[in-house]
């Protein structure tokens, strides 16, 4: 038996080998193949706001207690609003996303967003050079020397921000900690 994790909901998918892999998720039914994303427009959660009212107006007094988001909101996952949808009425964000799927192509890491799960982008490095390290007393010397340099990634969805130390710097990050061989 083999398992696959669903990269929507996390949850671990095992399938028989004599009918295959599943292609989608049983738990959250998206695709288990193809990573998509759906953009949901500020309008468009206005509209659904505006019918849920209607169809429940009064029925029931707040029956969800904090929960800001109504029933929808399954095992603690709050719904992401696409930050880049703002932009639609003045870019064209079709060429937009066809460029963000050129320049993923192009990248040899690939991280995922950890807000809104979609690829980010490196927009380049960032060189540290104030930077005091700390000293393990196990180990006697600091973990990293300045001067290094971070990758800076940039998520083309919703602008998060996320670093890690440049390719360069990692051999001297395990080298440090004591990845050498005797």
């Amino acid at each position: 038996m083999d398992t696959t994790i669903c990269p929507w909901c996390h949850t671990e998918i095992v399938w028989d080998e004599e009918l295959g892999p599943e292609e989608a998720c049983p738990h959250c039914g998206n695709e288990l193949s193809a990573y998509r994303t759906v953009n949901i427009s500020k309008e468009d959660l206005d509209d659904d706001e505006l019918e849920d009212d209607d169809e429940h107006e009064h029925e029931h007094e707040h029956e969800h207690g904090d929960n800001l988001w109504g029933e929808d909101e399954q095992d603690g996952v709050v719904p992401v609003f696409n930050t880049l949808d703002a932009y639609r009425d003045t870019y064209d964000l079709e060429h937009y996303d066809s460029s963000v799927a050129a320049v993923l192509d192009e990248q040899a890491e690939v991280p995922e967003c950890p807000q809104c799960h979609e690829y980010m982008l490196l927009a380049g490095t960032v060189e540290v050079s104030d930077f005091k390290s700390a000293v393990p007393a196990l180990l006697g010397i600091p973990l990293l020397n300045a001067p290094f340099s971070l990758n800076m990634y940039v998520c083309p969805s919703c602008f998060q921000v996320q670093h890690s130390l440049a390719e360069e710097d990692r051999e001297q990050w395990v080298r440090n900690i004591g990845g050498l061989r005797k």
